[in-house]
C-alpha cells in the first residue's frame, strides 16, 4: 500500500493548521466571507463555515475576521482550526485501466462511466487514482494545486466517458499542467442534448459559478458578477427531431462546464439527473414516446457526455499527439434508438 499523504502527526495545542485555502478572483465582487466560503467549499456544511466564521476561524490576508466580512479581489481566505487537516490516506487497488497510449513519460486512458477520477466525500477508494497508484506506483503530484493527487493533469466526471492523460513523471506534470492552463490543448466532447438546436454551430460564452440554490450545481453568471471565465464553442452532428448530437470543443476547463453552458442555453444534456435531463425536457405526451424515452434513460442512466478526443504536445518530444475514442455503448445504442424513432415518424407522417 503506497501512501501519499501521511497521517496526522502529534502538536502542540496552540498552534494552527489552515486547512482550506481561496483566492479571491481578480474581479471578485464585494461578498460576505461567510457566503464566498459556502460557493467555493461544497464539501463543507453551511452551518460549520458559520460556525468557523463565528468562531475566529476565518483568515483573511492572514488576520482573523468575523462573518460579516466583505471578501476583496485576490483576499487570500482561509479556514484555520486548531487540530491537524486529516489527509487522505491514498490506497493501492488493482482496477483495470483501458490504456489508449503509453510511454515512459505518460499514458492516455479512456475512462468508462461510473468511474470517479480521485478520492473525495463518498469516494475514498474505487477511484481512478487509486488504480493508477497500484500500477504505476509513485506518480508526481503538482504541488502548487491546492487539491493535487498524482498524476492527474484534468479531470472528468464520474459519469462522463472518455480520454484522460496521465503523467508519469514531474516534468512531464508541470509541462502538460501549462499547456492546459494556456489553452493549447484540443478537446472535443460529443453530446446528446434536448431539443432541435437552431444554430448549426456557435460558442457559448459565460462565467461559471457554484449555483446558490443548489451546491452541487454549476450555473452560469452571463454578467461575469461571479464565477470563472468559461467559453465553449459546439457544432450540431446530427439532428434526431427531440434530440441533437453535438460536439463541444472547450477553450477552458470549468467545472461541469459544458453541462451548465448546455443548460444554459436550453438544451441540456440527454440524461443528465443532476441538471434535470433525465425528464422528458422536448417531445409529446403520448404514453408510447414517453415508454421510448423511459427505454432510452434505462441504456444510458447517466449524462449522454463522451470525451472524444484530446491532442496535446508531447512534453519530451515536443511532437503533436491526439487521440480518438469510440463512442460508449449505452451512447452508441441511444442513438440508433433515436435514428429508428425519427425515420419511423417521417414514415408515418
Amino acid at each position: 500500500m503506497t501512501n501519499y499523504y501521511s497521517e496526522d502527526e502529534e502538536q502542540d495545542e496552540e498552534d494552527s493548521f489552515e486547512h482550506f485555502k481561496v483566492v479571491a478572483d481578480p474581479g471578485q465582487t464585494p461578498l460576505r466571507v461567510d457566503k464566498f466560503l459556502i460557493d467555493r467549499i461544497p464539501q463543507l456544511s453551511r452551518s460549520r463555515i458559520s460556525a468557523a466564521s463565528k468562531n475566529g476561524n476565518v483568515v483573511v490576508n492572514g488576520v482573523s475576521v468575523k462573518q460579516n466580512y466583505k471578501v476583496k479581489p485576490n483576499d487570500s481566505v482561509s479556514l484555520v482550526f486548531a487540530h491537524p487537516k486529516r489527509e487522505l490516506k491514498l490506497i493501492s487497488q488493482d482496477i483495470p485501466l483501458d490504456i489508449v497510449y503509453e510511454d515512459d513519460f505518460l499514458l492516455v486512458i479512456n475512462k468508462p462511466a461510473n468511474f470517479v477520477v480521485h478520492p473525495g466525500h463518498g469516494n475514498y477508494s474505487g477511484t481512478l487514482v487509486n488504480a493508477l497508484i497500484f500500477h504505476f506506483g509513485n506518480l508526481p503530484t503538482n504541488q502548487k494545486s491546492e487539491t493535487a493527487y498524482p498524476g492527474l493533469v484534468h479531470r472528468i466526471d464520474k459519469d462522463t466517458t472518455g480520454l484522460l492523460v496521465i503523467a508519469k513523471q514531474e516534468e512531464t506534470l508541470t509541462n502538460l499542467a501549462a499547456q492546459f492552463f494556456d489553452r493549447t490543448t484540443a478537446r472535443y466532447y460529443y453530446a446528446i442534448v434536448w431539443g432541435d438546436m437552431e444554430e448549426d454551430e456557435g460558442t457559448i460564452v459565460g462565467n461559471i459559478g457554484r449555483s446558490h440554490y443548489d451546491r452541487k450545481q454549476m450555473t452560469v453568471y452571463p454578467n461575469g458578477e461571479e464565477g470563472k471565465h468559461a467559453i465553449t464553442h459546439f457544432k450540431v452532428l446530427e439532428r434526431l427531431g427531440y434530440v441533437t448530437l453535438i460536439r463541444c470543443k472547450l477553450d477552458t476547463g470549468r467545472t461541469h462546464q459544458i453541462r451548465a453552458h448546455l443548460k444554459y442555453i436550453g438544451h441540456t444534456l440527454f440524461g443528465d439527473e443532476r441538471y434535470g435531463g433525465n425528464k422528458i425536457l422536448k417531445g409529446t405526451t403520448f404514453s408510447k414516446y414517453r415508454q421510448f424515452v423511459e427505454n432510452c434513460f434505462q441504456i444510458l442512466p447517466r449524462q449522454a457526455l463522451h470525451a472524444k478526443s484530446l491532442g496535446f504536445t508531447h512534453p519530451i518530444t515536443q511532437k503533436w499527439m491526439e487521440f480518438e475514442s469510440e463512442l460508449p455503448q449505452d451512447m452508441v445504442e441511444v442513438l440508433e434508438k433515436w435514428r429508428t424513432y425519427v425515420k419511423a415518424k417521417t414514415v408515418n407522417g
